[in-house]
């Protein structure tokens, strides 16, 4: 490993850079957006059991909107109880596009990292180039010169799009799945909404 660094130069560092920062979002957001964290399997049926009962008292209802963020959306609905529908409809909305903007933290850069990876990996072979030219002079070309910027032209080529490829997978993954979740936790919220309403 580190003879391919070697060999790919100075400028495959700023690759490794954007790599290790895209890698650990990748992680975090992977463990973070699970679906038992996000939506935990026994919410609605707690909640839907507790509202049958009668009304939620204050620190429970607290307490759910902690846990997770289906929670905390499910709570929202609940606290505005009695309202009009345009009123809790509007609560959903607005508090989907909040949690959307949570469950998206860090996205941005992944997103960042998809596109400026192969630019830099373009701007590493365009380094190898010059040292490839240079190579050539009036009495001939120095051969080790030469192997040497055909190394650096097509490790930061490869490392580019290898580090770009991840980034963009992950990025559109995981848009696909908050879009998902946010779409489930409406559903749920509207389910709330015809209990409180007294529908279901």
């Amino acid at each position: 490993m580190w003879g391919i660094i070697n060999d790919a130069g100075w400028p495959i560092w700023p690759l490794i850079f954007t790599s290790v920062i895209g890698l650990a979002i990748i992680l975090e957001r992977f463990f973070s957006l699970r679906d038992n964290i996000i939506i935990p399997k026994d919410l609605m049926s707690n909640l839907e059991t507790q509202l049958k009962n009668g009304v939620i008292k204050k620190e429970e209802l607290e307490k759910i909107g902690e846990d997770s963020l289906a929670g905390l959306m499910m709570t929202a609905v609940i606290k505005n109880q009695g309202k009009s529908l345009e009123i809790l409809n509007d609560t959903i909305v607005k508090t989907g596009d909040a949690i959307s903007h949570r469950l998206e933290k860090n996205l941005h850069i992944l997103a960042m990292i998809s596109t400026v990876a192969p630019l830099l990996g373009l701007f590493g072979t365009i380094v190898g180039m010059v040292e490839l030219f240079s190579s050539f002079t009036s009495t001939g070309h120095d051969v080790e010169m030469f192997a040497r910027g055909i190394s650096v032209a097509l490790y930061n080529t490869a490392g580019g799009i290898v580090v770009a490829i991840p980034a963009m997978i992950s990025h559109r993954y995981f848009r696909a799945k908050i879009d998902e979740q946010i779409q489930t936790m409406e559903e749920h919220a509207d389910h709330v909404v015809d209990l409180i309403n007294g529908r279901k």
